[in-house]
């Protein structure tokens, strides 16, 4: 009997080992070999004439002059995905792995344009942020993700890129710590391509980036669990998983006012707001404060406040917090924290007040921000042009210390309720309103200036 049952205990462990092993030989079959590790089979050369080879197990990139990007592109296009592979830098230099992208004679004249996944080994520390090549240029700038600005290794090392690209979700990760988190449908499909980048800077001929154990999955892919990696989500009025799971909620349903109403009041304001393809509009009057602001029906202490907004021409408006609706502002606009929303070039306020503290992204009146600035890496080209949509984020910890966000950069800093704001706000138009700023919590304030202004994507999370 003991022989028996040691027989079918053995046959048992036999059986579960080949079942566990092909399950393994399973889970290894759902990838899929881009390269083949002797030949550039599979690929083809788009845009400039960089050189590429097939080398000990390697592809190798390496620089010509007088050449703009080079791509060596998929000859198959890829939808949804799981793309893996190793990179390494022999000497600093720019490049990219493009994802979803295409080459058409009727855009540009074959130009490659879609997303890349960046290599930046630059004290800037771009790598993993993602690009959108020849098109609508950064999409996720990774300031806002310190984590992931450390996880790319320096040149001579190789590094473990990944891409999951499902829908309209797409996630990037360097040796396993996650860089970028972006929500965009503009492109659904394209080919996956190796860039060796145009000599700029203090790049020159002969520098060479190599790649190897490139795979991909197509099928029963699963994404990775949500983290913490911060999203830029560029789909209009959505919630992603990954944003719920942060505690995110959205401040605007993108389809009426609901848990808007007019400041000093319980009702909307009768004119000026409308909701219109999704998108708040306030149309234009006579340029001045018109008393006719929104606010929240919720107030909010420490919180994260992410929205995007859109300029007109010589346009004048502002997202206020901490709005406090016992200040009487005589029939104007309601009181509170303004994240200034200004035309910098043509109205005339950004001249006013102080340092430049009524310009783009300041704290109105108080604290100008600093938007250009060679340490902050930020200069003009991240500015949006007027009519573009611009991305803003507000945050208020909970020890006080806030920060303004425009497109990526952190543009100013500042400790609520401090000596230093005491003094600031005693010296603004503020000074006769006691207590200004210095709320436990407040209303969120979206200002009618009398100019034609838009928003979307107004989303909020309360921090503890």
């Amino acid at each position: 009997m003991k022989h028996k049952l040691f027989s079918i205990l053995f046959l048992i462990t036999i059986l579960s080992a080949e079942s566990f092993a092909q399950k393994e030989n399973r889970t290894d079959a759902r990838w899929i070999n881009l390269f083949d590790g002797k030949t550039l089979k599979g690929f083809k050369q788009l845009g400039g004439k960089a050189l590429y080879e097939a080398k000990n197990g390697e592809i190798v990139g390496t620089t010509v002059k007088d050449t703009p990007n080079s791509f060596l592109a998929t000859e198959q296009e890829y939808g949804d995905f799981i793309l893996e592979l190793e990179l390494k830098l022999d000497e600093p230099m720019n490049g990219g792995v493009q994802f979803r992208s295409l080459s058409k004679p009727d855009y540009q004249n074959g130009r490659v344009h879609g997303y890349q996944m960046e290599i930046d080994p630059t004290e800037r520390a771009w790598s993993g942020a993602i690009y959108d090549e020849g098109r609508r240029d950064w999409l996720y700038i990774p300031n806002i993700n310190p984590a992931g600005k450390k996880a790319f290794k320096p040149v001579g090392e190789w590094n473990k890129y990944r891409i999951e690209a499902i829908g309209s979700t797409i996630r990037t990760w360097i040796n396993g710590i996650p860089t970028a988190h972006l929500i965009d449908d503009m492109t659904a499909k394209g080919f996956i391509a190796l860039q060796v980048h145009s000599i700029y800077g203090t790049m020159k001929e002969g520098m060479k980036i190599r790649w190897k154990n490139i795979k991909i999955q197509t099928e029963n892919l699963k994404p990775s669990p949500t983290d913490n990696c911060p999203v830029v989500n560029l789909v209009l009025n959505n919630l992603s998983e990954q944003e719920k799971a942060q505690g995110f909620k959205m401040l605007f349903n993108g389809k009426d006012f609901t848990g808007w109403r007019a400041v000093h009041g319980t009702e909307m304001p009768k004119q000026h707001w409308a909701v219109v393809d999704g998108i708040i509009n306030v149309s234009p009057s006579d340029g001045s404060e018109t008393g006719n602001d929104i606010v929240t029906n919720e107030q909010f202490g420490a919180f994260e406040m992410t929205f995007e907004f859109k300029l007109t021409e010589g346009a004048n408006s502002g997202v206020k917090y901490f709005v406090n609706e016992a200040f009487d502002s005589n029939g104007k606009s309601g009181i509170g924290l303004e994240y200034q929303v200004l035309d910098d070039e043509k109205h005339p306020d950004a001249k006013l007040g102080a340092a430049g503290n009524r310009t783009l992204a300041s704290v109105y009146d108080l604290i100008p921000s600093y938007k250009i600035d060679k340490d902050l890496k930020m200069d003009k080209r991240f500015i949006k042009k007027i009519g573009e949509w611009n991305q803003a984020r507000v945050v208020v910890m909970p020890n006080n210390i806030v920060q303004h966000w425009l497109n990526g950069f952190k543009v100013l800093e500042y400790e609520r309720k401090s000596n230093i704001f005491n003094v600031l706000v005693a010296r603004s138009k503020y000074e006769k309103y006691k207590g200004f700023g210095a709320g436990d919590k407040g209303n969120i304030l979206l200002q009618d200036h009398g100019n034609n202004v838009s928003f979307k994507n107004i989303k909020i999370k309360e921090l503890k």
